[in-house]
């Protein structure tokens, strides 16, 4: 008896701290300020909904199924007893209507919210082409003629189209409270369309493990309330006296490094973010040569990959 209040006191504690460490936690997430963002809230909380009418009445079945079926219970014993037409309804019919439900939702969802599809906006989309190096992030605005480490910016309710490729191994973006995430590999360009609804300063991470430093491959993602704050900060950047404009220099902030602090670049080599597609290109032996219509194809077959062979000749100018 003694040994059963232990253990139960044991479980009572174990729960109590789980939630306290739990509600420490970030559930950025869940607290969307894109419209990527808030509808793949949706898409989670939809999906959940619609496991849990499973996963409540197993459980509670479980513990009914233990009670009721105990050795000690005095319940009728009935040997013959073998089908349920009752029984048989309900555990074919709820488990294909829910399959039915989230196909649907799959085959929707996987083309509203494609990566790829750029997102419309009457305003003018800003460029932003990303590189994932050891262990930071790289990224230059080609329209601005700028670049920086650890730190973007934008302007609120404005469409941003990123360009994503790899200098090292694979990586992945990943900004929570805008959208989700898509891969960045060596030789090949992923894109990604986002939009901040709110102003903010929004936590960017490295959602795939690539080293011993990826733990602290983070960047921060500003919404500026306006044009002009975004303008600001560009003019900013460009004030820097650092430059980014020999291959030496970027093969220098290539090195791998952890904990990297903000960098600005106010100029940055021309066609940098080709450069570095076409240094690897298919299996390191020059640009690659899928086209896109044939990549972006195979991007929705497997869209948890998310990935692209683009070709890299063309990867500066696409919008």
């Amino acid at each position: 008896m003694r040994l059963m209040n232990y253990k139960k006191s044991i479980g009572v504690i174990s729960l109590l701290a789980s939630a306290l460490l739990l509600g420490g936690c970030d559930m950025a997430l869940m607290n969307p300020k894109g419209t990527i963002g808030a509808e793949q809230k949706t898409l989670i909380l939809t999906a959940i909904g619609l496991m849990l009418i499973v996963v409540i009445p197993v459980i509670i079945m479980a513990i009914v199924f233990a009670l009721r079926y105990r050795e000690s219970q005095k319940a009728t014993y009935r040997p013959d007893w073998a089908h349920s037409n009752k029984i048989e309804l309900v555990v074919w019919t709820v488990p294909i209507i829910i399959i039915l439900i989230l196909g649907t939702i799959t085959w929707k969802t996987t083309h509203e919210l494609d990566p790829y599809k750029p997102l419309v906006s009457d305003q003018e989309p800003v460029t932003i082409q990303v590189i994932s190096m050891d262990w930071k992030w790289l990224f230059i605005y080609p329209d601005q003629g700028i670049a920086t480490v650890n730190e973007i910016a934008f302007p609120v309710g404005v469409p941003v189209n990123f360009k994503i490729t790899s200098d090292s191994v694979m990586n992945s973006f990943f900004i929570p409270q805008l959208g989700g995430q898509i891969y960045a590999m060596a030789g090949m360009q992923t894109k990604l369309h986002l939009i901040a609804e709110e102003p903010g300063v929004y936590k960017g991470i490295s959602a795939s493990y690539s080293g011993h430093g990826f733990s602290d491959m983070k960047f921060t993602a500003t919404a500026t309330p306006t044009r002009e704050a975004f303008d600001e900060w560009v003019a900013k950047v460009k004030a820097s006296p650092d430059t980014l404009n020999t291959t030496e220099a970027f093969d220098a902030l290539a090195k791998p490094s952890v904990n990297n602090p903000v960098v600005y670049f106010s100029t940055v080599k021309p066609n940098l973010f080709v450069d570095t597609i076409n240094k690897f290109g298919h299996s390191g032996h020059g640009a690659g040569k899928t086209q896109e219509g044939e990549s972006h194809s195979m991007m929705n077959m497997s869209a948890d990959e998310h990935s692209s062979h683009t070709p890299a000749a063309h990867a500066g100018n696409e919008g």
